[in-house]
């Protein structure tokens, strides 16, 4: 079995619930009682993953509900009972921090609620590995850093929920934790309670290849997209054509699952390629084009790049619905990445990195003439630094290594 990340079924209810102690309305069953108590609150989870040795991700401790008194994380210096902590996106990073390097604070910390925000808040921070994926570099120095920034906390387990709040949601628990903050010396308080029971701990599975057993969990990933230009003549006899693979990733990986703060990031290759494909699909004459043309958008390569493996697999296999390309015949692949803009507005350069081959010059060529066709000179093509080790995280890697194997 790959060692795959397994994303596990979750049930995941979180709410916050009041004092109703000196209300007069009247109740007239249980259900009004419930809607009178508890605030339901829409957000993000942070989900537990699971491969065939490890668990990363969030989830409860056990099989009980999680209930604490909600504080604002900046508030308070020291925790002396169990929380749940409301913390600002600039405040994320300050978090993992202190609780990497103050057990005692860490074990009364019952779960995190993240408050609404943009990416620009995150500035300067990935809770990515500084070398993301390092384990399929075609290279030795797996050590390089490529991710400055990186925190690597997405890829570590932790035994409490966390939660990125929705906007509103952000609004209720602000009034909570200052309600809770002019109640100190009060035993009333208002509490979260995160309902979310996961289900590889109920049934005590606690790596993938268990939880696929007993049906508590799903693979990741999904269905990788391809096209091409002319259309694959899979029932002609004529020999095939050189093949232009390029390629791009439609998804990422995120500490909160189903909302990935900085999206715009990997999201503007694929609106890339697709903007090139719709510009080449107007052409006339491309049956008389003697490069073959495949255009394919990857899913789950940020999860041991499960896409791009896969479709090398397929095409071994002859199978996967991509008949009609032969391996063989794969003259270039070309990967478009992040081409988005970079937060810091001062840099234009988009570098191209490459294997040292003889279409690098000719690649490098066409780049420039495109740059040209922009009339505008605040945008810049130019080659990656020579010193780096080889290429940077992506796809290109599963197809190098593919290569060395053969």
């Amino acid at each position: 079995m790959d060692s795959k990340l397994i994303l596990t079924f979750f049930i995941s209810l979180l709410h916050f619930s009041h004092s109703v102690l000196g209300l007069e309305k009247s109740l007239e069953s249980v259900p009004d009682l419930e809607k009178l108590m508890y605030t339901s609150i829409d957000g993000y989870p942070c989900v537990r993953l699971l491969n065939l040795t490890a668990e990363i991700g969030c989830s409860n401790p056990g099989r009980a509900k999680v209930v604490a008194p909600v504080v604002r994380f900046n508030s308070v210096d020291n925790l002396t009972e169990s929380s749940a902590l409301l913390v600002s996106l600039s405040d994320f990073e300050g978090l993992f921090t202190r609780l990497s390097k103050d057990s005692n604070y860490a074990k009364h910390v019952a779960g995190v609620l993240v408050e609404a925000g943009s990416g620009k808040q995150l500035k300067g921070y990935s809770p990515d590995k500084l070398f993301p994926q390092s384990e399929f570099a075609p290279y030795r120095n797996q050590d390089y850093v490529w991710n400055p920034s990186g925190s690597e906390v997405m890829w570590k387990a932790y035994n409490f929920p966390i939660f990125l709040l929705s906007d509103d949601a952000t609004l209720a628990l602000g009034k909570v934790a200052t309600k809770n903050e002019n109640k100190k010396k009060s035993y009333i308080m208002d509490v979260a309670e995160f309902d979310l029971e996961m289900q590889t701990t109920k049934s005590g599975t606690h790596d993938s290849e268990s939880c696929l057993r007993e049906g508590t969990c799903l693979p990741l990933g999904g269905y990788s997209v391809l096209s091409a230009l002319p259309p694959l003549n899979v029932s002609s006899s004529q020999k095939s054509k050189p093949i232009i693979l390029a390629i791009t990733s439609m998804d990422s990986a995120s500490f909160f699952r189903d909302k990935s703060l900085g999206a715009d990031s990997p999201i503007s290759g694929l609106i890339s390629l697709l903007a090139a494909v719709d510009a080449l699909s107007g052409l006339s004459g491309l049956d008389d084009f003697p490069k073959q043309l495949v255009f394919i958008s990857f899913t789950g390569e940020a999860w041991g790049y499960l896409g791009s493996r896969r479709f090398l697999f397929d095409l071994d296999q002859h199978g996967g619905g991509i008949d009609g390309l032969d391996l063989s015949m794969l003259e270039m692949v070309l990967e478009i990445g992040s081409v988005g803009r970079s937060s810091n507005h001062d840099v234009k350069t988009f570098f191209v990195h490459s294997e040292a081959t003889s279409m690098t010059n000719k690649t490098l060529n066409a780049l420039k003439y495109a740059q040209d066709s922009l009339k505008n000179d605040n945008i810049k093509i130019s080659m990656a630094n020579t010193a780096n080790p080889g290429l940077p995280p992506s796809s290109l890697m599963t197809f190098l290594n593919k290569v060395e194997l053969d």
